[in-house]
């Protein structure tokens, strides 16, 4: 009996070509990004769940009572140590690691890298595999060095190079080689290796090549080390919490021991919590939607063909067939379509995956690439989703007594008109949503790009220092500064800790001379030269960017912005200048400039006090940052590599601009952005797939109809009007619902921006006109041709 169902359910979706074709296509497009997301949810969904008894690691975090004091990740170095020996019922293993960013040769090739300095349990507790190499004994030597499979294509071009050795700078310059000791296989993406965009690391030193590196672990002062455990079977979160805390009182500083409140997150949770989880319901959602757009393209089109198959209904139920097999037939043959669908879907998803994966920046797995469980959801997706598409025109026709079915009427004609058009309605709406929402994320998004910063980003480029944090490695970098600027494509140059991308040098606790230490304020900390304001183009309002050498008085001396200046209750700049304010752990500090407040991090976040210190007196630096002159950016480069050699031949001229790095402040929104635009697309051809399919059959079904209109005098205008008035008014009743959910949803998210654009009606009235025209053209389009028919021919289809 199943093999009849099929031959006849295939033979109906081959008499009906051009319905066939636009349901399957309608649902290829809805399985393909339902398919591309679920991909994409799964994948960011696995992150730490491959790692070795995943489900008991866990990572330290900080909870700080004064928050200036340290970061949420990081914790004191020796802390997971001491809770693995004094704490063995609770803590089963552990890893520390601190990251560096250095230089690292071989032979005449140097490169700026990203190096993970911790223990040796790192291969171990973690279950990474080495492709050549020995686990056990890797780290065993303290100048050893463990290095991932592309990391060693790249420096040896090959993967066989065991005993082979790359020279790594420490920060005081120092040099020594380190031999390979191990190559590490393909990673997968988890929050050890990879804690961050900014720690993504590929070269993994032991904690005998700390002191070498400028790191100490062994005290309870350093508290930026990340800290991750492993615990016992049936080891409480809370018993471990509270270890922590015992430990932190009895050994960390007594300032610390006050501040420090640690706790540990499960690693398989900790990922998606601090990371993309939004954007994965986000996702999820909208795919949900799209889907349901395609299944009801679906519905809508069965119902509307209904009359069609009301005979053979009719005529089967005479000939004894029950009610049930045929709601078997309408549910095959949706399967049917739905598994056609779901092929093409599978071609789509290998094209698009691509695409996709541009757009938010990672990998997509291939279509072979996922665990053998992943691959019994596609039939079962499509047996759910035939199911749910036919389900409803299945029983609806079934339901109908044959004599009703040999006369063609469809039971209670308003229900049924009222339903597909409550399911018009729902498509529009969503349309609608997804498309407000796009111009409102791309409106918020170029703000960010267009809004001015306060500074001048254009033909500014950044590129990453040799370290010597010392008063002879400033002077040094001064000097190559001083000889870099005589190029004459440069316009000026500046060495800095930070370029704006709101990674500041550190905070200070700042108060008036005539409060006490109670009444402070945070300001942020930049660590520049006299140069910082020329190459950034800051308004400098009152006083001087330093003076034009640096003298021992310029160490009490510093430039604050307006922010800093308010707070401290000036209202003009030139009142503040040689004034003086107090600061925690520092001496009194006069002020000798006041810049205007530019936008130096994110704009999620409020403009912040901030307080440039001189790199003489502090002597902590990471940038050059190169305002170049217009005119021939390639020749520039060269230029300024060409004497970068010359002045720093052994460190690697990896340079980027400040474009860039403003556009990796606000990678989720572009990310975002792209999507919105990708899912609006695809949402908007689906509804008008469905226009396609109904609007035809609706002709078919009025042919007479017209025909009769025609004779007694009806223009094709006419004709044209008496199908467009339903429909757009149907866009019409979904944009008022859509409009005020669109902007609930977009006034929640654009919450969590300290500045952003006003919602305005343009976002809402632009999507209904598009919505409007387009449904209007293409129903036009496709009414014109019955509507210039000839009459005699309308009139003899019955």
């Amino acid at each position: 009996m199943l093999h009849n169902y099929f031959i006849i359910g295939w033979r109906n979706i081959l008499r009906n070509k051009l319905f066939s074709a636009i349901n399957i296509a309608g649902l290829s497009i809805g399985i393909t990004f339902t398919m591309l997301t679920a991909v994409y949810i799964w994948q960011e969904m696995q992150v730490n769940h491959q790692l070795k008894n995943a489900g008991n690691q866990y990572i330290l975090l900080s909870k700080w009572k004064d928050p200036n004091m340290g970061y949420e990740i990081g914790t004191c170095a020796p802390l997971p140590l001491a809770l693995k020996k004094e704490y063995p019922n609770l803590v089963k293993n552990y890893y520390r690691w601190d990251g560096v960013t250095s230089n690292v040769s071989k032979g005449d090739k140097h490169f700026r890298e990203h190096i993970q300095i911790g223990d040796s349990t790192l291969l171990n507790m973690y279950g990474f595999k080495l492709l050549t190499g020995n686990a056990a004994t890797a780290f065993n030597d303290p100048f050893s060095v463990v290095i991932t499979r592309d990391k060693a294509i790249k420096y040896f071009g090959r993967t066989n190079v065991i005993g082979e050795t790359i020279t790594i700078e420490s920060f005081k310059g120092d040099k020594h080689d380190f031999m390979v000791s191990g190559v590490l296989d393909k990673i997968p993406k988890n929050s050890i290796t990879n804690l961050s965009e900014d720690n993504n690391n590929d070269l993994f030193l032991s904690l005998g090549a700390a002191r070498f590196m400028g790191r100490d672990m062994d005290t309870w002062a350093n508290t930026i080390v990340v800290g991750l455990v492993e615990l016992q079977p049936g080891a409480s979160k809370s018993a471990v919490d509270a270890a922590m805390l015992r430990l932190v009182k009895a050994h960390a500083q007594p300032q610390v021991a006050a501040n420090l409140v640690p706790y540990i997150v499960p690693l398989n949770t900790y990922y998606l919590d601090w990371g993309p989880k939004k954007m994965l319901y986000t996702l999820g959602l909208v795919a949900a939607f799209i889907l349901f757009m395609a299944i009801i393209n679906f519905v809508n089109i069965c119902i509307s063909r209904s009359a069609q198959r009301m005979k053979e209904m009719g005529i089967r139920k005479v000939l004894g067939g029950l009610r049930g097999a045929l709601i078997k037939q309408f549910l095959t043959e949706s399967v049917i379509m739905v598994t056609v669908a779901t092929l093409f879907a599978m071609v789509l998803y290998m094209i698009g995956r691509y695409y996709f994966a541009d757009i938010l920046q990672t990998e997509m797995t291939g279509l072979f690439g996922f665990p053998w469980y992943l691959y019994l959801l596609l039939p079962g997706m499509a047996l759910f989703t035939g199911i749910l598409a036919g389900l409803y025109p299945a029983v609806l026709l079934s339901s109908l007594k044959s004599v009703d079915s040999l006369k063609g009427k469809l039971g209670s004609v308003k229900e049924n008109i009222t339903f597909r058009k409550v399911l018009i309605a729902f498509q529009f709406a969503t349309a609608a949503i997804v498309m407000i929402c796009a111009i409102i994320i791309s409106l918020q998004t170029n703000l960010f790009f267009g809004k001015s910063l306060g500074y001048d980003k254009e033909h500014v480029l950044y590129a990453q220092l040799p370290r010597d944090w010392s008063k002879k490695g400033v002077a040094k970098m001064e000097g190559i500064r001083s000889r870099i600027a005589q190029l004459p494509q440069v316009k000026a140059i500046s060495l800095s800790w930070a370029i704006p991308d709101g990674n500041y040098s550190a905070q200070l606790q700042a108060y008036k001379m005539s409060d006490d230490s109670l009444h402070t304020f945070t300001s942020q900390v930049v660590n520049v030269d006299n140069q910082y304001a020329a190459a950034y183009n800051l308004k400098l309002k009152a006083g001087e960017f330093f003076g034009p050498a640096y003298m021992a008085s310029d160490s009490a001396r510093v430039v604050i912005n307006e922010k800093h200046m308010h707070a401290l209750g000036f209202n003009h700049a030139a009142d503040a200048i040689g004034q003086q304010f107090k600061a925690q752990g520092m001496p009194v500090l006069t002020i000798c400039g006041v810049v205007q407040d530019f936008r130096f991090g994110s704009m999620q976040q409020e403009l912040q006090p901030m307080t440039f210190v001189n790199v003489n007196y502090q002597p902590l630096y990471r940038f050059f940052s190169v305002k170049l002159n217009p005119g021939d950016l390639e020749a520039s480069i060269a230029a300024l590599q060409k004497k970068w050699s010359q002045e720093m031949p052994d460190a690697p001229f990896e340079y980027g601009f400040m474009d860039e790095a403003l556009a990796k402040l606000y990678q989720t929104e572009i990310q975002l952005k792209k999507a919105s635009y990708l899912a609006t697309g695809l949402a908007i051809i689906i509804v008008l797939l469905g226009i396609i399919g109904l609007v035809s059959l609706s002709v078919q079904k009025r042919t007479k109809e017209i025909g009769v209109r025609k004779v007694l005098g009806s223009s094709a205008g006419n004709i044209v009007k008496l199908f467009l008035k339903d429909f757009l008014l149907t866009v019409v009743l979904s944009g008022t619902i859509a409009c005020p959910l669109a902007f609930l949803l977009m006034r929640h998210w654009l919450n969590d921006y300290a500045y952003k654009i006003s919602l305005t009606p343009m976002p809402f009235l632009i999507s209904m006109v598009v919505l409007l025209v387009v449904t209007a053209l293409l129903i036009t389009l496709q009414t014109l041709k019955a509507a210039y028919a000839n009459p005699v021919k309308s009139l003899r289809t019955e």
